[in-house]
């Protein structure tokens, strides 16, 4: 079957189409999944760009893509699925250190011993290819409605993980929050957005990209504030945010610009929350106001959290969470979703054209199942989720 590798990942990545052997179910717990679609994102770009990601084991080359969007063909015995069912899949498997908590209580997201694998990234073959198998642990049921943006799971849980993690460290206080920030407006930082503004948080996006550009449209187009970064020096983002008036409650970084996130801690209110979430590459060095920020962090409360990858229940939330988004603004994903290409194009597409999101349509969108389907595969809207929002 086809599939999209780097080749020599850790040396000298290259994109190529290549030849795999397909897979076969192997557990009564396993199911094979046909993949539909496959988001492509900044992890990716990494990968091929500085050689971020790490083959199997004995392997040199990576199959990439884990935002992923498949149905199931064939469903084990004990697996809980049943073909047609629309399914994305988690990233992260846990390690085998019995010492490591989290990784035996579910919670890979948390491994402290480094040892866990990502699909399409660290260890793991990815979901750009035509068909994998999986165990059904680690499958999550898709309606077939959010098919058009089944593919954005993966990155809505990361924010949906993020929300989570400040409403519980916000426990320490009575915590209402009223405004957030978001630094960046590529995928992850509109997606952040949205979540701020069906959150009812008044909303304020902060980016390099231009006024007129698509992602400033769409930040206005959901009821958020625009700004574009400057290069004038005085035009920072402190005094962007003290031109606002307001007391910033949450601040969500998703540019990976190290100095951008150290310059938040000053601007984020009294028992505010700046989460991290932008891998920064690279070795920068930059000078800090250490006293200043240290003053800030202890006198007002403020909190620091970084956060990576996401659990089961953070992808059930984000289906819920990406349902009431298109609800509120529909066709904001129709929006976001700016490129797709074929499995045979890839190769040769240029990341840096990418507007917003490219997708890979490993199926033509008119081969997928209908999403006017109540039951497609026997789900249907009947799916049951256990999360808490």
């Amino acid at each position: 079957m086809k599939a999209i590798v780097a080749k020599q990942v850790k040396t000298k990545p290259e994109l190529a189409l290549t030849d795999v052997p397909e897979p076969k179910l192997g557990h009564p717990g396993e199911a094979l999944v046909r993949v539909l679609a496959v988001g492509l994102d900044g992890t990716d770009r990494e990968i091929l760009q500085h050689g971020y990601g790490e083959p199997p084991e004995g392997e040199t080359d990576l199959i990439i893509g884990h935002e992923s969007l498949g149905v199931v063909l064939e469903a084990g015995a004990e697996s809980g699925l049943a073909p047609g069912d629309l399914v994305t899949a988690l990233v992260r498997r846990p390690c085998h250190d019995p010492t490591c908590v989290n990784c035996r209580n579910g919670r890979a997201d948390y491994c402290e011993s480094g040892h866990y694998t990502e699909r399409g990234i660290k260890g793991a073959n990815g979901f750009l290819c035509e068909a994998y198998k999986e165990d059904a642990r680690y499958l999550v049921k898709i309606p077939p409605e959010c098919a058009p943006y089944g593919m954005l799971v993966e990155p809505q849980s990361i924010v949906e993980k993020v929300w989570d993690e400040a409403q519980h460290i916000q426990q320490r206080l009575v915590w209402e929050p009223k405004t957030a920030l978001v630094l960046g407006s590529g995928p992850l930082g509109l997606l952040a957005a949205l979540t701020c503004r069906t959150l009812g948080l008044e909303t304020f996006v902060w980016s390099k990209s231009p006024n007129d550009s698509l992602p400033a449209q769409l930040v206005r187009r959901i009821g958020a504030s625009y700004r574009p970064a400057s290069d004038d020096p005085s035009d920072t983002l402190t005094s962007f945010v003290r031109s606002t008036g307001r007391r910033i409650d949450l601040i969500i970084e998703c540019t990976g610009y190290s100095p951008l996130a150290f310059e938040a801690i000053e601007t984020l209110g009294p028992n505010g929350v700046l989460a991290l979430l932008g891998v920064t590459p690279g070795s920068r060095e930059i000078r800090i106001g250490a006293d200043l920020l240290s003053r800030e962090l202890v006198l007002e409360n403020k909190c620091v959290i970084g956060s990576v990858n996401a659990s089961r229940k953070h992808f059930e939330t984000a289906i819920y969470r990406l349902q009431r988004m298109e609800r509120a603004y529909p066709g904001i994903f129709e929006s976001i979703l700016t490129e797709r290409v074929t499995l045979d194009e890839l190769p040769s597409f240029d990341f840096a054209s990418t507007r917003i999101k490219a997708v890979v349509d490993v199926v033509h969108p008119s081969g997928w199942p209908d999403a006017g389907c109540e039951h497609a595969g026997g789900t249907g809207t009947g799916i049951k989720y256990s999360f808490s929002v």
